[in-house]
């Protein structure tokens, strides 16, 4: 006897059975501050990430099975690129990978025998605020643009709940990334109790809208720790957003007529231009922003 299930049935067993696959993730937190978009993910991995970029002023995060969501970054990656090149490197928009992504999506809900356990966000970067697009994308291809924060993956209806009571506008880049890190800490704790997350277990990016051209860069190292470890709410992060990287010490040989004073970017390289000689005249260098580099995602279920 043939075996027949009605397609109403069909869909819900989809859409329980992504939703399953999604839930099983550590969740990721995306939200506008003030000098542009934030992106927090629990992650453990230093080599697959979970937030890429796209494009010039257009991030990517992703929650569920990695093979899945790194071939949707791909083809984001390579449409842009496609779009940029025919047209112009302004033609290409978020709303438009968005509309791809939900098009593709819905595409393989509908059609293919196995739904991707996938939960994406696509977000651009405007000149203020509020001209900041977010985009969330589910596994059936349903979009929805989401003002100010998007949180995907795991108890997510948790830990929008939590920092949504204390997202305001025009918050800084510490201000945001503490919330975020404190939403993402209130589930999975022993007996119900808010964990405390390291450094070494997000994986933290922006989209700096102050920055010309290419606007991703990853938060990562003493920058990053410097923002978490803080309680005074005073600590400040490098100008383009980066790690601060360490300053080189003065050189013997500088001759004393040619020194020039110490950057005042940052306070390593105050202290460390103030431990030279005075007759050295070292000149520290500032922080340099990352390379760019390909971008990996999470594995499966993070």
């Amino acid at each position: 006897m043939q075996f027949y299930a009605s397609p109403e049935q069909i869909m819900r067993d989809r859409s329980e059975y992504a939703r399953k696959g999604i839930a099983r993730g550590r969740s990721v937190v995306v939200l506008s501050y003030e000098g542009g978009v934030l992106f927090v993910a629990e992650n453990l991995s230093t080599a697959l990430h979970k937030v890429s970029e796209i494009y010039d002023r257009i991030g990517f995060a992703a929650v569920g099975r990695y093979p899945e969501f790194e071939n949707l970054r791909s083809a984001g990656v390579r449409l842009a690129d496609l779009h940029g090149y025919s047209y112009g490197r302004r033609d290409v928009t978020g709303r438009q990978v968005a509309n791809a992504y939900a098009r593709t999506l819905g595409a393989i809900f509908t059609q293919e025998s196995k739904p991707y356990e996938v939960e994406i966000c696509v977000a651009e970067v405007g000149a203020t605020a509020a001209d900041d697009e977010l985009y969330r994308i589910t596994y059936d291809g349903s979009v929805q643009d989401e003002p100010g924060l998007v949180t995907m993956g795991g108890q997510s209806d948790v830990v929008s709940g939590v920092v949504k009571t204390r997202l305001q506008p025009g918050q800084t880049l510490a201000e945001a990334l503490k919330l975020a890190v404190e939403g993402l800490a209130i589930v999975g704790g022993e007996n119900g109790q808010p964990r405390k997350l390291a450094a070494n277990q997000l994986e933290v990016a922006v989209l700096d809208r102050n920055r010309p051209g290419r606007s991703f860069r990853r938060l990562t190292g003493l920058a990053l720790t410097a923002i978490l470890e803080d309680t005074s709410g005073t600590a400040t992060v490098a100008e383009d957003g980066l790690e601060d990287k360490p300053q080189p010490p003065a050189s013997p040989n500088t001759p004393a007529d040619n020194a020039s004073g110490p950057a005042p970017s940052t306070e390593k390289a105050v202290e460390a231009a103030g431990d030279a000689p005075a007759e050295s005249g070292g000149k520290p260098s500032g922080d340099e922003p990352e390379g760019d580099e390909p971008e990996g995602d999470k594995p499966d279920s993070k």
